[in-house]
């Protein structure tokens, strides 16, 4: 079972990634080129971070199950000096769960603004952030961190 979250896990990703992307692009054209922060707005918003909040359901239940994790809590002297190890025990998840606040600081205040401008600049804001956060603590194959596959299929 661990293997088949960890697939869908980083499968995932890959739609996170796109909503925020697709949303940043909606906002930052809503906000440049002042625009009315229509239903669709609305909507991609909501649908960004219900997505990621998905895949934060889903990191969950894998750091619960997760060997590395197990380890790092086990071994928690040595694992912490072990890059890889400490990586998927602390500092992955710890930058994802900054990266799931942010949008849903987004989220609940960016609807509540009371112009357009504010609604698109609430969102431009904190969806980049999150964007950036999330760039920075994906093991991606090119991580000086810990490097994993762009598809994981095993």
């Amino acid at each position: 079972m661990y293997h088949a979250i960890l697939i869908i896990h980083s499968w995932l990703r890959w739609l996170v990634l796109a909503s925020l992307l697709y949303a940043l692009f909606r906002s930052y054209r809503g906000l440049f080129a002042r625009r009315e922060f229509s239903a669709l707005d609305n909507t991609v918003r909501h649908t960004t971070a219900t997505i990621a909040h998905i895949q934060l359901i889903i990191g969950v239940w894998l750091y619960l199950i997760s060997p590395v994790v197990s380890y790092f809590f086990q071994h928690y002297k040595d694992a912490v000096h072990q890059r890889q190890i400490r990586f998927f025990g602390m500092e992955h998840s710890t930058m994802m769960l900054i990266a799931i606040t942010l949008i849903s600081i987004d989220s609940a205040s960016g609807r509540r603004k009371p112009t357009d401008k504010q609604k698109f600049k609430t969102k431009a804001i904190w969806f980049s952030i999150a964007l950036l956060v999330i760039l920075s603590s994906v093991p991606w194959p090119f991580s000086p961190f810990t490097a994993r596959p762009f598809f994981r299929t095993t």
